[in-house]
């Protein structure tokens, strides 16, 4: 049951013609031809060469304590999707931590992790030897789907391929998967997580928390809000649109491929490309697509911009009321600001879950 690892990679397809060997047939000879050694080679210490180069960017971490389920626990399965890459694997990992610490069936959660075909095996190896009793799955992303659909926005963050893997959940993850929740790497749940799996997202394919104090007009250019063709996408909505934040979604995968909302997210992703009418990369689609028309989730599960703002990275305090998942959205991250020796007060708080390996200081010689 523990430590299942696949690769699932539905967006690959082999060049047509393709074949491990070339057959060629010529005067009813058939000769099958072979790399020269010389070329084999150096091939082949190229691809280690690359695969050390990727070791080396993946942190090392200590391993996790072993969290199993209590007797109360059903055969329920909560199924939690993450992006990972050598970037923001510290942030993932104390985000996987804090998830399966806080939980009373931690065994019945299943994470999806979405990475790129380069360090897929050294963050593979990382998650199991990290997480020896984490169920987890390594679903492949294929950044040319997005690569020529991203638009430059004001922070080069932001423009990472991976960071809109969430728009293809729905393709990465198998058909069996009918719900899921989507977290950022720069969050910890300090509550059980099964309480936001339960949500009802009633006749909604997402569930988020919505802030409606936001200045929406302020996620769209003047050009967007002059043209009535753009604009006029938020007439009809179950509700006024209001912010919310698409680092903790709950989704409804079934209602998702029903509506093709993929679709319709590349859809403005084009537009944009051509008309720039937002400047905060993959978050503006899913304002398009779904304000107005979302599940309200209560605000203690995203008490989000713990990161600062998008320019000075300032320190921001906790919003008012109770508190089940904090999340360092923002330009400054906890473990940036930690080991500049600079955090910020709320740092502290995510500074128990972080497995990261230190190098041996003085005192511990």
């Amino acid at each position: 049951m523990f430590h299942q690892i696949n690769i699932y990679t539905p967006f690959f397809n082999p060049p047509h013609g393709y074949t491990p060997h070339q057959v060629h047939d010529h005067k009813n000879l058939t000769t099958n031809t072979t790399m020269p050694p010389t070329l084999h080679l150096l091939t082949t210490t190229l691809i280690l060469l690359i695969n050390l180069i990727s070791a080396a960017d993946i942190p090392e971490f200590q391993e996790a304590p072993a969290f199993r389920n209590g007797k109360e626990c059903n055969d329920t399965r909560i199924h939690i999707a993450m992006t990972l890459d050598a970037t923001y694997l510290r942030g993932s990992i104390a985000g996987v931590l804090s998830v399966v610490q806080h939980a009373t069936c931690p065994e019945n959660i299943i994470f999806h992790f979405l990475t790129t075909h380069r360090l897929s095996s050294s963050l593979r190896h990382t998650i199991a030897t990290t997480f020896p009793y984490l169920n987890f799955h390594l679903h492949h992303f294929h950044t040319d789907l997005v690569r020529n659909k991203i638009s430059i926005s004001i922070r080069r963050a932001l423009d990472q391929p991976l960071n809109y893997a969430r728009i293809y959940l729905s393709h990465l993850l198998p058909a069996t998967v009918q719900r899921v929740i989507y977290f950022d790497s720069d969050l910890i749940v300090v509550d059980d997580v099964v309480k936001l799996w339960e949500i009802n997202l009633n006749s909604h394919v997402l569930g988020a928390p919505e802030y409606c104090h936001a200045n929406f007009t302020h996620y769209f250019t003047p050009k967007f809000w002059s043209n009535p063709f753009f604009s006029g996408v938020f007439k009809h909505r179950d509700r006024k649109p209001c912010y919310f934040n698409t680092g903790v979604m709950v989704i409804d995968l079934m209602k998702w491929r029903r509506y093709k909302i993929t679709e319709k997210l590349e859809k403005w992703m084009e537009i944009q490309k051509k008309y720039r009418i937002y400047e905060l990369g993959s978050l503006p689609p899913f304002l398009l697509v779904f304000a107005g028309d979302v599940e309200g989730v209560e605000h203690r599960w995203n008490q989000h911009g713990l990161g600062g703002d998008n320019v000075e990275g300032l320190c921001r305090d906790l919003h008012p009321g109770p508190v089940s998942l904090l999340h360092w959205s923002g330009k400054g991250k906890p473990w940036l600001r930690l080991n500049s020796m600079r955090p910020c007060p709320l740092d502290q708080l995510w500074a128990p879950y972080d497995l990261f390996k230190h190098a041996p200081s003085i005192s511990d010689i």
